[in-house]
Formats: C-alpha cells, sequence, structure tokens
C-alpha cells in the first residue's frame, strides 16, 4: 500500500432499497476514509443509515435493497461492482465484520473450537488444526473468557448473550485483519467488559495497523475510543472532523443536540434534554434539509434544495445555518 494512503475511501455512497412503498434512501451521498491504525466513530440515532452503510462497504445488503452510486476503496481496490467471490475472500480475512448480534457470526451447532479454526484455516490453509485452536484459545483470552480451553469445547446456547458476543469479537479478530466494521458490539457488555474490550481494539489498531469503524449511539464510547467522527443523519453525514472539534465544538443543530441530550450533562433532577420530533421517513424526504422540522435555526433558506457537504475548518459539515464554534461546548463523556 501506498505510503499515507488511507485503508478505506468512501465518495458518495448511496445505498437505496426498492419497496412497493417507493424507494428507500437509506445511504444518500456519504462519504468519509479512514486511515491505517485509526478509528471513525460512525453516530446517530436509530435509522441514521450508520449500520446500512457498514454493510454496504463489504457488499452485505441484501434485496430489496443495493448499492446504486459512489465508490468504496479498500487499500486502492474498488468494492462496489467487485465479484462476490472476491468479496467473500475479504470478508473475515482482511475485512472484519462485528455484528451488533452474535449469532449473525455463530453456528448454534457447531462448537466453538470448530468455528475458530475454520475461520483461520478457510483463509489460511496452510495453519494446521493445533495451531489455529491456539490462535482461537489466545482471542478468547484477549476479550477476557475465563478457561478459554474449556470454553472452546461448548456451544453458543451454553453462553450468555454477553458472552456470545466476546466470542464474535475474538472470531473477528482472528486473522488479524486491516479494517474492522464494528456495529455497535458492546451494547450488550457490562461497562466493566465494555472497558477491555475497547482496550483491546486500540491496542489492535494500534499493534497491527488495522483501520477500525465503530459504529454507535453512544457518544460517550466515541469520545473515549475514537481519534475522527462522521455523524450521520437521514442517510447523510451532517458534520465530520476529529473527535475534539466535533464534540467539544459542534456546528450543526443536530449534533449540538445530541450531546445535549447525554444524561451526564444534564443536571439531576431535571427533565433529560432531548431533541424534539422523530427521525423523518426516508420514503418520502421533503426536499431541503431534512432536520429543519426539528430544528430551532431552520428558516425557508433550508426548505430549497439541501446543503452540500462544504469543508470548514477541521471538519466538513452540511448546514445552512450552523451554530458558532464556541469553545468549551463541553464533550460528551
Amino acid at each position: 500500500m501506498t505510503p499515507n494512503r488511507p485503508t478505506l475511501v468512501v465518495e458518495g455512497l448511496r445505498t437505496h432499497f426498492f419497496t412497493k412503498a417507493g424507494v428507500l434512501k437509506a445511504v444518500d451521498d456519504v462519504s468519509f476514509a479512514v486511515s491505517r491504525g485509526r478509528v471513525l466513530g460512525l453516530v446517530g440515532e436509530s435509522g441514521s443509515g450508520k449500520t446500512v452503510t457498514g454493510f454496504s462497504l463489504i457488499g452485505l445488503v441484501d434485496p430489496p435493497g443495493r448499492v446504486v452510486g459512489g465508490s468504496v476503496l479498500f487499500k486502492g481496490e474498488e468494492l462496489v461492482g467487485a465479484p462476490e467471490q472476491r468479496l467473500r475472500a475479504l470478508r473475515g480475512n482482511r475485512v472484519a465484520m462485528i455484528f451488533q448480534d452474535p449469532m449473525m457470526t455463530l453456528n448454534p451447532v457447531l462448537r466453538i473450537d470448530t468455528q475458530m479454526i475454520e475461520a483461520v484455516q478457510a483463509h489460511d490453509p496452510k495453519v494446521d488444526r493445533e495451531t489455529a485452536r491456539a490462535r482461537a484459545r489466545d482471542a478468547l483470552g484477549r476479550v477476557g473468557i475465563p478457561s478459554p480451553d474449556e470454553r472452546l469445547k461448548a456451544y453458543p446456547h451454553q453462553f450468555s448473550g454477553g458472552m456470545r458476543q466476546r466470542v464474535a469479537i475474538a472470531i473477528a479478530l482472528l486473522n488479524h485483519p486491516d479494517l474492522v466494521i464494528a456495529d455497535e458490539p458492546t451494547t450488550a457488555l457490562d461497562v466493566t467488559i465494555q472497558g477491555q474490550i475497547l482496550y483491546e481494539v486500540q491496542k489492535l489498531c494500534r499493534d497491527t495497523g488495522a483501520a477500525l469503524i465503530w459504529i454507535t449511539h453512544d457518544l460517550s464510547v466515541i469520545a473515549g475510543l475514537a481519534d475522527e467522527v462522521c455523524v450521520m443523519y437521514a442517510g447523510r453525514v451532517v458534520e465530520s472532523g476529529s473527535v475534539g472539534d466535533v464534540l467539544d465544538r459542534p456546528l450543526h443543530p443536530y449534533t449540538v443536540g445530541l450531546i445535549g441530550s447525554v444524561p451526564s450533562r444534564n443536571r439531576r433532577g431535571q427533565k433529560l434534554a432531548q431533541i424534539p420530533g422523530m427521525t423523518p421517513s426516508l420514503l418520502n424526504l421533503a426536499p431541503g434539509c431534512p432536520f429543519r422540522a426539528r430544528c430551532a435555526r431552520a428558516d425557508q433558506a433550508c426548505a430549497e434544495p439541501p446543503p452540500e457537504t462544504r469543508p470548514v475548518p477541521g471538519r466538513t459539515l452540511r448546514c445552512f445555518h450552523p451554530q458558532s464554534a464556541h469553545p468549551g461546548t463541553g464533550r460528551a463523556a
């Protein structure tokens, strides 16, 4: 790979679902890049398009959805339109996906050791079974599973939900991938184990140079984990930049609302701050800015064609009337 070339470059990605009710634009003109050893956070409410973005990167969108435009360059190789055989060779090997539901990774009728050994040997047949088993045991230990030798002999139903998720994360890290896409993988874990997993993925990025995309609604996780952040709303990235810039000095009114609604920023005894209204239906988005019905700064200009992404110092922004960048807005930690 050319020095300083990002591991992943996404330009103008569009993923639409063609339903009887109409075309749902789940991802609509999304662009970002993540470099070797860096962590990018994709943040937004449910329905913002962040999970579909993650699935679109490695061809996991099933009909009626499909990627209809844009480019996904992985280490210089175009993945949009790539043959399924090539995508299958990359998944689980050079690109790993950690799903929110661990049973999307685990086969309920196979022992854990069988699944992990197969995950190693599928991409490197030269590895013998005992070496693959040793790698599997070490991977379980790294994600905090006690007595890994015994646990390798167990079936998924013998684990709790949180333990199954840790196994799924261990499988994703088995082959030391160049890119990891994590879709809220620590949601079901307690705070102690969550901290351990976050430490392990940070260590993975630092030691191996893997790039990480962490998809979440939890700004406090992003504040301590990510280097850059993309805030998504209605299928679009509305603000992106370094974690320090975006979380300490948010410019987009939606980002301001997200940070303000973090429970730790609300005074004890008072009602939790919240963004008024609901996320609009992506089936019939009205012209203009999709956030305008919930935005106190909206005016007639916001009802015109939606704002384009434009660069501002230290970040990109999609807004007609951004906030002033006052220092000390407060990180959502």
